[in-house]
């Protein structure tokens, strides 16, 4: 081990999902159920927006809270979405996705062994950014049989006197579980009796299927103890623009761009450019979503007819199976799928303690390609179930 080395890093292990990518790189015929990217490019109009934006030598930084423009545009949208009004000039700060956007957020509110809640299974990111920063993170197991949603009565036992937060990620990545509006209320009321904030991963809110998506920040005197975190990745297909956003109030926003403007500066230019053109493209996202929509109901029948019990999933574009049927846990289960049938998934336990015997299988992959893999699936089972 090398001396030099901080020990935060250490105390971090490689992310779970890369090692099967690396692996199924290296193999011809792989069908990716894996990583979490829309296969849709980004609509014509804001590709055709970026490279107007580069024409018209828009290659400059822009403010450190981004364009204002687009500030002003995701005021309005957002508004018009949830009812619920930020100020451009000082609630909003654009950022280099949602990825950054948490960083700052760790950097800005963290003090050393700060605890920050988080139920999982959740995002690979969300302890380690904690851990980076300095703070100590504590995972809340949720459950299928429970719709893989949190229970408020844990939320609360877990609070201690160095409790400074909860970090929330629904529509959720990996389980695609969406939290009911009671129990959103539920956990608004344990952040207000104990003086908590509430980091709200939105990434997924136009990815929701016969639901209704509710901003965390409109609950009950939650707006100023909220940070919501936005982008345009998964529901516009615009991953590779790096472009996401964060809405706060003034005092949140000005401590993160002070980190921002010392590590990053600002968003790429040429993207914010393309995020306000895609703030118009409301028809395009109304088609991604359909679309998703039939290959969830696709996917997720194929898997329970294959004795891979899975939970219908109302939010992002995820499907988590259990694969215990087959007699392995999820890191087996990937690692003989991908190798014997070529179908990359990965194993649920990259997404915590409680995903050990899932996998997550992602549905942004085309139909054809869906039933394929179910038919390859369907071998492996016949083999393994």
């Amino acid at each position: 081990m090398n001396k030099f080395i901080a020990e935060r890093i250490h105390a971090v292990p490689s992310s779970g999902i890369r090692k099967f990518f690396d692996i199924a790189a290296t193999m011809q015929d792989v069908i990716s159920l894996g990583i979490g990217e829309p296969d849709f490019t980004s609509p014509q109009r804001v590709i055709t927006a970026g490279v107007q934006a580069l024409q018209h030598g828009e290659t400059h930084y822009t403010s450190n809270n981004g364009l204002f423009e687009l500030r002003e545009a995701l005021a309005d949208y957002i508004e018009g979405l949830y009812g619920i009004r930020y100020n451009p000039q000082d609630e909003i700060l654009i950022s280099v996705g949602v990825s950054e956007a948490l960083y700052l957020i760790a950097m800005s509110i963290i003090n050393p062994d700060d605890e920050i809640i988080i139920p999982e299974p959740c995002f690979v990111s969300y302890a380690p950014e904690i851990v980076f920063a300095g703070g100590k993170p504590v995972l809340i197991p949720t459950y299928m049989e429970e719709d893989f949603q949190v229970r408020v009565a844990d939320i609360e036992a877990a609070i201690t006197p160095k409790t400074k937060a909860i970090l929330l990620g629904y529509p959720n990545n990996p389980t695609g579980a969406v939290l009911d509006y009671d129990r959103l209320l539920a956990i608004a009321r344990i952040a207000e009796k104990y003086d908590l904030i509430v980091i709200s991963d939105e990434i997924y809110d136009r990815l929701v299927y016969g639901v209704k998506h509710t901003q965390f920040a409109t609950l009950p005197n939650m707006r100023d103890r909220t940070l919501v975190l936005g982008g345009f990745s998964k529901s516009h297909a615009m991953t590779g623009w790096r472009v996401g956003y964060v809405t706060a109030n003034a005092d949140f926003i000005a401590a993160m761009r002070k980190v921002h403007q010392y590590t990053i500066m600002s968003a790429p230019t040429v993207s914010q450019f393309a995020a306000l053109e895609a703030l118009k493209c409301e028809e395009d996202v109304q088609a991604m979503v359909a679309e998703y929509d039939r290959r969830r109901q696709l996917l997720v029948k194929g898997l329970n007819e294959l004795g891979l019990t899975t939970f219908e999933p109302r939010g992002a574009f995820y499907a988590f199976p259990n694969v215990s049927a087959s007699g392995m846990d999820g890191d087996t289960f990937s690692e003989r799928l991908l190798y014997e049938e070529h179908v990359a998934v990965v194993p649920g336990g990259a997404f915590g303690e409680s995903g050990k015997n899932f996998v997550r299988a992602c549905y942004a992959t085309s139909y054809e390609q869906i039933e394929q893999a179910l038919e390859r699936i369907y071998r492996f089972m016949q083999r393994h179930g």
